[in-house]
């Protein structure tokens, strides 16, 4: 499938998996790659070390383009910005940040770089800052978002009304149906986390794939605006939030219930009761975990279905 986001990629597939922290490792990554989309290590729960490791067991899992993601925020970002350059990535998402600092010395080494933006103003900011490509993402996605809760069918139109580069939409898709409708309201491609969680290449715990195929709609809240706004699953974790609120929390009171490693607790290590639990609202859709190939055919194989059935229509 051509069109401006697989050409620009070099992809077969308009279908970006999410950067995703404690999920999206070199095996997601490159199973993705392998089955046409563009696979994306989730550098933000890495240390240098780890990261290089990640990006050298993909490369040799497959030969097809993969990126990193990295959030410009993480205090390793500059030290994942030399590996990346060192080993060759051909591309980068970036997030949580300015693209401003590191997009310049990225684009000298011929990296494609494509930013995520919540609004309008980051979007031109990044445009500014000489991006190839915008994620358009919606509050609906899963982990941190923006704090404006612009939704993706809102956003999306907005920003193709001011730019002419590349836009991926974010937030709410899992399917060819929700990929198709992205597409008429003018994004090249979509890029997915939820539904790559519960693939069977994640390294998501698998408590949390449980939990994840267990909720239903009402089930994920956007919370800890005043830190960083983050989608997560009600639990108990959660209930400490929600009653700090009620108590009226300062954010130090925040940042202590928060405290470090939570979403790895949570993530990663299956405590799904007091960890912290990022994922979309589409989660509510999800009944299967699955290998990401057939999920990739899937979408695609929906997506063309989709897409005849409106031109008879």
């Amino acid at each position: 499938m051509k069109n401006r986001i697989s050409d620009l990629l070099k992809i077969e597939y308009p279908i970006i998996q999410a950067g995703m922290v404690w999920c999206s490792g070199w095996r997601l990554a490159s199973a993705v790659s392998n089955a046409g989309g563009l696979g994306i290590i989730g550098s933000g729960s890495m240390k240098p070390d780890l990261l290089r490791e990640h990006i050298q067991k993909c490369r040799e899992n497959t030969n097809q383009n993969f990126a990193v993601n990295i959030p410009l925020l993480f205090s390793f970002a500059e030290e994942h910005i030399d590996i990346i350059i060192q080993e060759k990535v051909p591309i980068v998402f970036t997030s949580a940040g300015n693209p401003k600092i590191w997009t310049e010395k990225l684009k000298s080494h011929s990296i494609i770089v494509a930013h995520v933006i919540s609004n309008l103003k980051f979007a031109l900011k990044a445009v500014d800052a000489g991006v190839d490509a915008l994620v358009c993402e919606g509050f609906e996605a899963g982990g941190h978002n923006g704090i404006e809760e612009n939704t993706t069918f809102c956003l999306l139109p907005l920003i193709k009304q001011h730019v002419s580069i590349p836009l991926i939409a974010a937030g709410g898709i899992c399917s060819g149906r929700s990929m198709l409708a992205t597409m008429v309201l003018g994004a090249d491609g979509v890029q997915i986390g939820s539904r790559f969680v519960v693939s069977e290449e994640s390294s998501a715990h698998m408590n949390f794939k449980k939990k994840i195929l267990a909720i239903k709609d009402g089930d994920t809240i956007l919370t800890l605006k005043e830190l960083t706004p983050v989608r997560m699953i009600k639990n108990n974790f959660y209930s400490q939030i929600e009653k700090a609120y009620l108590n009226d929390a300062s954010i130090d009171d925040l940042e202590n219930i928060l405290g470090k490693g939570r979403a790895k607790k949570g993530m990663f290590l299956g405590d799904v009761d007091d960890g912290e639990l990022e994922i979309g609202q589409v989660a509510s859709l999800l009944q299967s975990i699955k290998p990401a190939r057939v999920i990739i055919d899937e979408i695609m194989q929906e997506f063309h279905l989709a897409k005849k059935a409106c031109i008879r229509f």
